[in-house]
């Protein structure tokens, strides 16, 4: 009986169809192997949190923007598909690049490295940028900031409602922070200092321009309120990193400051490249942050290990195409209500 119960389902080949779309690819994935079948694993996990009242927050690291992921992300914002994005600040920095009129470029990774900084061409991999344009957008950074009261104390999220307002009004693109704005969907970043919001924000304060108080504790204490008010909980890291321990780590704060066991995230996705054998946060396991209490104990949770750029967009696409009715129907929370309380 124990043979026949797991030898029950076959494997079946991808059948190569003329018209096929990304979802119905992705569909077919279930049935093979290996990332294949934990990419649409990971689809029809998603499609749960949408089916259900739960409360979504994604996690976003890696060089995401420069590398062409900007319209999926705010397409994945704009439709609701999550309700609270926590970002490295390099992300949100480019997405503010390019929602300005700016562009990264094609390039490649064989080049040598000191003739692109004589030239003023910075690298990511097998992306350039200009120094001279992302000097500016520093410079629109800064005299943001100076915009802003200086006398209030602001958290992430509140900056990034601010930018996004202004974004909204002078805009040349679409964008992350814009569609979050209109969206409703608030936007954090935990190490704001370790990104390009960091350097502009000091050069301000080093010149007198702005003394603009942002406290990540807000941070903190916000986004244990989201999760410890949500009926139910989902996350999804792209890659790692500060993001995903920033969001991991609500269960804790709420079990600290309630002195009750942590419930955890009951729905989980990751797609990174990492593995979790070298100890990394970026690889660190699903099962390992049950442990802590992060993850619920018969959370459904799958990991992707594949480069996010290649995953994301067909992850989305299968969401998007696969499952529209759960889409139009959903009630997505209004968090800066709650936040109000």
């Amino acid at each position: 009986m124990i043979r026949r119960h797991l030898l029950r389902k076959p494997v079946k080949p991808i059948a190569v169809r003329e018209h096929a779309t990304a979802g119905s690819v992705v569909r077919a994935m279930g049935d093979t192997a290996f990332q294949a079948r934990n990419l649409a694993r990971a689809a029809d996990i998603w499609a749960a949190m949408l089916r259900g009242r739960t409360t979504i927050l994604m996690g976003l690291a890696g060089a995401m923007i420069p590398a062409g992921m900007r319209a999926v992300l705010a397409h994945v914002i704009k439709h609701r598909f999550i309700d609270c994005l926590v970002s490295t600040g390099a992300n949100l920095f480019h997405d503010l690049h390019e929602t300005l009129g700016n562009a990264h470029y094609q390039g490649s990774e064989q080049v040598d490295d000191t003739r692109l900084a004589a030239m003023g061409i910075d690298r990511i991999h097998d992306v350039f940028a200009s120094e001279a344009e992302f000097r500016k957008t520093d410079r629109f950074i800064a005299r943001f900031a100076a915009s802003l009261d200086q006398t209030q104390r602001y958290s992430t999220r509140e900056f990034f409602f601010e930018l996004g307002a202004k974004l909204r009004r002078e805009k040349k693109r679409e964008g992350i922070i814009t569609a979050a704005h209109k969206a409703g969907v608030p936007i954090y970043c935990p190490a704001l200092g370790d990104s390009s919001y960091g350097i502009a924000l000091a050069y301000g304060r080093a010149q007198g321009t702005n003394s603009l108080f942002l406290d990540p504790i807000v941070d903190v204490l916000e986004t244990a309120k989201i999760v410890a008010r949500a009926r139910v909980t989902g996350v999804i890291y792209i890659a790692g990193g500060a993001p995903k321990n920033f969001i991991q780590q609500t269960e804790i704060t709420n079990s600290i400051m309630s002195s009750e066991a942590s419930a955890g995230h009951r729905y989980a996705i990751q797609v990174t490249a990492d593995a979790p054998h070298w100890g990394g946060l970026s690889g660190c396991s699903f099962e390992e942050a049950q442990s802590w209490g992060k993850i619920a104990r018969k959370a459904k949770k799958v990991v992707v290990f594949c480069d996010a750029t290649i995953a994301l967009p067909l992850l989305v696409h299968a969401v998007t195409q696969n499952y529209r009715p759960l889409i139009r129907k959903r009630q997505a929370p209004d968090l800066f209500a709650q936040l109000a309380k």
